[in-house]
């Protein structure tokens, strides 16, 4: 069942990738684009962590990588803040 659900979530977050890729490619909005690249480390994280089976000194390297995913978020969220603050400044 463990199997299923990783698998289920590898493909749910690969899905999700191709969505703002897809959209990422047409508007060329930033954020769109750091949301895909994330969700594809998010995918391949899933990948890595359902190959592994026992518990190593690789956990942390898999799980540092999904911190990375997080922080592209982080910087996502936070540049088109920024963009967004200095496109209001010319008002």
């Amino acid at each position: 069942m463990i199997d299923f659900l990783d698998g289920a979530s590898c493909l749910a977050c690969a899905a999700i990738a191709v969505v703002f890729l897809r959209f990422w490619r047409l508007s060329g909005d930033r954020l769109l684009g750091f949301f895909g690249l994330a969700f594809v480390m998010l995918a391949i994280n899933r990948i890595v962590l359902a190959a592994l089976d026992d518990a190593g000194e690789a956990d942390a390297f898999v799980y540092l990588a999904r911190a990375v995913a997080f922080a592209l978020i982080v910087v996502a969220i936070l540049d088109k803040n920024r963009t967004r603050r200095l496109d209001s400044s010319f008002d």
